[in-house]
């Protein structure tokens, strides 16, 4: 630079002067554009960077609600009911749920999903701040083309396990392993029993919503799920779930019909999963019995502590009892969970004629794991089917031949109604022999 203030720039040509003696206004009037377009960018929204990429979300994440593909509401067809209720249909899309159906249930007072591909089993249950779910690590709702049951040396069952409660069933439940049966040449072979069977990993047919038009204006939805096999059970479910608008039960009817020519063993179990907020540090399940067994030596560490609840634990293994229950004097039993607080607590009330058994099932590990609680009756305990037809637990349906089941879930909030639950329960602890503490049995394995 020389002293007149002008810059050399090299070129091609050679040194050639060039003057800049107004470099500094030219700089300022610049500088003052620049400011003036970085305002109006600012104040228009827009950045003074690349744009943004646009974004089209053709998969919705998991939880996300689409439209609804049908739904009924009170307003039209029972304008006379004074609780609003709904019934809504949902298709989900994205990943292992593409294509899986579901059926919302709101009564007024409570909402229940339900799922139809996976064997009509129940997702939820809501009632203000009582959920009846818990949080699986599974956290898709599974479509079952995408379960394996026979992975993970027949634990496949667990890759869509997430529901409030599913049907654990028919031709078999309980734990996998070895079994035998007569085959298609009249032999007796050897298979390979997969865990809780099949029947909550096949959609439904026939699924339909019936409302009744005249007062209490009932809801029920309908289905049949089948486990059909050539030369192999013949097995048909019909459920019905009914609930009356306004009120905080709901109830679970279910016929299974052996449609075979022949004799037909079946189980079922009913698996439900209580985690939180109902399930907690302190929580305790309450469940007259006459006789509690520990399913294996893991569960019989847990004894004396069987019906109350720890804090999520890493590493923790699950533990099962087997427990004979109580009833009235029409041989009904309930079973219920209730909070540390018991301000909040869910039952189950059923038939002893129908479901003689009950098996609790702790598994308070941590909640990354899975922190749930499982309240099940059946028609025989979670053995693999070769013990528990040693035992005589294994029904049979002869030809044409049904069974039917009947289950009431309840929901109760608040210290007044959860006292008046744990009132009925505890009275059937003293029906029959008037025993309240039942006996315990430590089996060896």
């Amino acid at each position: 630079m020389n002293s007149g203030g002008s810059v050399v720039i090299v070129s091609r040509s050679g040194l050639r002067p060039k003057d800049y003696s107004r470099t500094t206004e030219l700089g300022d009037l610049m500088a003052e554009k620049f400011l003036l377009f970085v305002a109006f960018v600012i104040s228009s929204g827009m950045s003074c960077h690349a744009q943004e990429p646009a974004r089209f979300p053709l998969s919705p994440a998991s939880g996300v609600e689409n439209e609804p593909d049908w739904q009924a509401h009170s307003q039209k067809l029972t304008p006379g009911c004074e609780h609003p209720w709904s019934v809504k249909t949902f298709t989900l899309n994205g990943g292992r749920q593409q294509g899986v159906k579901t059926i919302v249930v709101n009564n007024g007072e409570i909402e229940i999903v339900l799922c139809p591909t996976r064997g009509m089993g129940i997702l939820s249950v809501k009632r203000g701040d009582l959920w009846l779910k818990w949080d699986s690590p599974v956290k898709e709702i599974v479509h079952p083309q995408f379960v394996n049951l026979s992975s993970r040396g027949g634990l496949g069952w667990l890759e869509g396990f997430n529901e409030f409660m599913c049907r654990c069933g028919l031709e078999s439940n309980g734990h996998p392993g070895t079994d035998r049966f007569i085959n298609n040449v009249g032999d007796e072979a050897e298979m390979e029993l997969t865990l809780h069977g099949k029947i909550s990993n096949i959609p439904a047919s026939d699924v339909e919503v019936v409302i009744d038009r005249t007062a209490p204006y009932a809801i029920h939805v309908k289905a049949q799920v089948t486990e059909r096999f050539m030369f192999g059970p013949k097995l048909e479910l019909h459920t019905e779930l009914i609930v009356l608008p306004g009120e905080s039960t709901f109830e679970i009817v279910d016929e299974i019909k052996n449609t075979g020519a022949q004799d037909q063993e079946f189980q079922i179990i009913y698996h439900a999963n209580f985690g939180s907020p109902l399930l907690e540090e302190g929580a305790r399940v309450l469940a007259p019995a006459s006789k509690i067994e520990p399913f294996n030596d893991r569960a019989a560490e847990g004894i004396d502590n069987w019906n109350t609840y720890d804090a999520p634990t890493t590493g923790f293994v699950e533990q099962v009892y087997l427990l004979t229950p109580r009833a009235d004097e029409n041989n009904r039993t309930t079973a219920l969970i209730h909070s540390k607080a018991m301000d909040r607590a869910a039952s189950i009330s059923w038939s002893l004629d129908q479901l003689p058994y009950l098996t609790v099932w702790k598994n308070t590990g941590a909640k990354e794991d899975g922190y749930v609680t499982g309240i099940e009756p059946g028609t025989n305990y979670p053995n693999n089917r070769s013990v528990e037809r040693k035992a005589g637990r294994v029904p049979i349906l002869k030809p044409g031949q049904s069974r039917k089941m009947s289950l009431t879930f309840g929901l109760h909030n608040g210290a007044d109604e959860v006292n008046e639950a744990i009132t009925i329960v505890n009275a059937l602890g003293w029906a029959r022999e008037g025993v309240d503490s039942p006996s315990v049995e430590v089996r060896k394995q």
